[in-house]
């Protein structure tokens, strides 16, 4: 049996049409899109293409994008710039749920003189309104809240802390890097400042993002030396990759209704029967999530050691726990919202994509409960 890649939220296979539309970038077409010629307009008219589909994933309008090689890039890029024109001073909101990109680049201005709150999420996973107005300082000038967990994929409630922070002029940022894609994403609607998603994590290309700021909004970007991106990005663009980007972005566009209700099946016949394996607890699934994304903790066993059980079967998921100087840690987001570190490491994240199948599905449910069972016989953790 083929290997069976269940970790979409790490990123996702490369869809052949968006293969098929970077090709010839990687060969044929050629061109830098700042030459005059008739090489460089070409490339030139390829990214604005691209731009134009990637703004209308989001609802966005296309001189809006700044184009980044990442959503870290985005992220450092974006609180780089607002705590520079703050003159590293004030105060800073992030959830704990945070990708590093934000929560490190947060702590690190703290050490550049800027104070930070970090909001915990409810035993649900999700950030509650009560909890982020009761950080609200005067001298609050940003607030960080992902759109949905990357971990646990439960959404947050982007729409309602925009909201309580527009009447206070408080800038509010988005990772939105895991729900594009897999569910409508409105700017408008969202009601917040900026924005970041990621081609690779819906079927396209790595090494492009996306990186929206509000039309008005004073932003200088974080690279210089070049015209690029409207002087808020310096840098030659990646055609081919932009190229995908794009590609990626029309077609999640295009199909969001029908990659919706695959991955809801998918994901649902998972959970269904993962329910009936002894010990198994899957977490806040009383919590609005993503259609694609479980976590769950398989009690008295430790994920790392299941992980490697599955991956030699020919099953690829991650785990509840990161490596830090070589050692095994629990999740700062999975304590942060009061799981027991012998649960955060006993977790698992299952992450469904549009290539996968429901006869993945079963066949993964069988392996699992076996895996389980013989891991329990085996190496019994923490009971």
């Amino acid at each position: 049996m083929a290997a069976v890649y269940l970790d979409n939220n790490a990123t996702t296979r490369l869809d052949s049409r968006v293969r098929a539309a970077m090709l010839p970038w990687l060969g044929e077409l050629h061109g830098n899109p700042s030459s005059i010629h008739s090489f460089g307009q070409h490339a030139r008219d390829a990214v604005e293409m691209a731009r134009t589909d990637v703004a209308a994933l989001i609802g966005a309008r296309a001189p809006e994008i700044v184009f980044t090689s990442s959503g870290t890039e985005a992220n450092n890029g974006l609180l780089w710039d607002l705590a520079r024109s703050f003159d590293y001073s004030g105060h800073l909101i992030v959830s704990s749920l945070e990708h590093p990109s934000v929560r490190v680049m947060a702590e690190h201005l703290v050490r550049l003189g800027m104070e930070l709150s970090v909001v915990a999420p409810s035993s649900e996973g999700v950030v509650e309104l009560e909890s982020v107005e009761r950080e609200m300082r005067s001298d609050t000038r940003v607030v960080c809240l992902m759109s949905a967990s990357n971990e646990l994929g439960t959404l947050q409630p982007i729409a309602e802390v925009a909201t309580l922070c527009r009447d206070r002029g408080i800038w509010v940022h988005c990772d939105a890097v895991q729900s594009a894609g897999k569910v409508g994403i409105d700017v408008g609607r969202f009601g917040v400042d900026s924005l970041v998603i990621g081609s690779h994590k819906f079927h396209g290309p790595l090494g492009a993002a996306a990186l929206w700021v509000r039309e008005g909004a004073d932003y200088e970007g974080g690279l210089i030396g070049g015209s690029q991106e409207r002087r808020r990005r310096a840098g030659t663009e990646n055609v081919a990759a932009l190229v995908g980007f794009g590609e990626a972005s029309r077609l999640a566009h295009l199909e969001l209704d029908e990659r919706f209700e695959h991955l809801t099946t998918l994901h649902d016949r998972f959970e269904n029967g993962v329910a009936d394996v002894p010990d198994v607890r899957i977490h806040c699934r009383e919590s609005p999530r993503l259609p694609h994304t479980t976590h769950l903790a398989v009690l008295g066993l430790e994920g790392e050691a299941l992980l490697i059980r599955l991956d030699l079967r020919g099953f690829a998921v991650s785990t509840g726990s990161a490596c830090a100087s070589g050692v095994v840690e629990p999740s700062p987001a999975l304590v942060s919202m009061g799981m027991s570190p012998e649960e955060a490491l006993s977790s698992l994240r299952i992450s469904f994509g549009m290539t996968n199948t429901t006869a993945e599905v079963d066949d993964f449910l069988g392996v699992f409960e076996g895996e389980a069972a013989a891991l329990r016989q085996v190496a019994p953790l923490l009971r």
